[in-house]
């Protein structure tokens, strides 16, 4: 599926719980200093060249991020960029962009493609089918548009507010299937509420108390949320929430409801396209 690279070199940040048991895991909002860095020049290489074409392979991307330094890299074939406080990797010709870090990502940038997702993607949506449909805590309109999954936690603010949205997603016709990560870990009292939760008899309402401190803490039944960590896990999780799509895409952390049905009806429509121009099958 084509994806354009929004989130790529730190323009947008995802907005998410991190997981990171025994730390201060709650979102921090930014602020900005009285006085900040002047920038330094951007680099301004001969035109063809390697490093020229590593700047315009950014900027391909995302041309509201200034490199601040391009160089060979110790990397056969690629230069080293520095861009918004990042490393990135771009191979000489241009074509192939690498992020590194947590949750690295391989971009083609001719198709403006992130070829890591992609591969993912995959794994994503085959992953979650594991999980039965009676294990997931579902909130849905009568005829919902699309659906997701959306790994939570009870005690993530970004969980708490997107739950506290839920009526709204569901207008936009969006139905959320939850799933739990505990991002305490297991055997934590964030995931001994999550324990609570999935035995409760209304597993809708325990939920919506949880996230309002209002839940059922103690519990004991038999529960797939081990499962479900461990597949949340498996499917690339840094933090929660995660919301993925039907199609096994990673969409976001928080994303409110306009922007998240916007979100879909552009991914639905990328993938009609791509579809309709794919060669067709033998025999069809």
């Amino acid at each position: 599926m084509k994806r354009l690279a929004l989130a790529v070199l730190g323009a947008i940040s995802l907005s998410a719980c991190a997981q990171a048991p025994g730390g201060n895991t709650d979102p921090v909002p930014s602020a900005t200093t009285a006085t900040t860095a002047k920038p330094a020049a951007a680099p301004k290489p001969a035109a063809g060249t390697p490093e020229a074409r590593a700047i315009e392979a950014v900027r391909a991307l995302n041309p509201q991020v200034e490199v601040e330094r391009v160089a060979p890299a110790a990397m056969p074939g690629f230069r080293e960029a520095i861009v918004a406080g990042q490393v990135v990797y771009v191979s000489d010709d241009g074509r192939y962009l690498f992020l590194p870090g947590s949750g690295g990502a391989l971009f083609d940038v001719a198709a403006k493609k992130n070829l890591s997702e992609d591969a993912m993607a995959g794994l994503r949506k085959q992953l979650i089918a594991t999980i039965p449909a009676s294990e997931r805590i579902v909130f849905s309109p009568a005829k919902p548009k699309y659906t997701v999954t959306v790994f939570t936690d009870v005690e993530c603010g970004y969980c708490r507010k997107l739950h506290s949205q839920i009526a709204e997603y569901n207008r936009e016709g969006i139905a959320i299937e939850y799933l739990a990560f505990p991002r305490m870990g297991l055997g934590s009292d964030d995931y001994r509420k999550m324990v609570a939760v999935w035995c409760a008899p209304d597993r809708r309402k325990a939920l919506t108390a949880a996230k309002s401190d209002h839940g059922p803490t103690k519990a004991d039944c038999k529960t797939s949320v081990n499962q479900q960590y461990d597949v949340g896990q498996r499917v690339g999780l840094t933090g929660t929430p995660m919301i993925v799509t039907a199609e096994g895409v990673q969409v976001g952390g928080y994303v409110p409801p306009a922007a998240l049905r916007e979100t879909l009806d552009k991914l639905a429509a990328e993938h009609a396209r791509t579809a309709s121009t794919a060669p067709a099958k033998p025999g069809t």
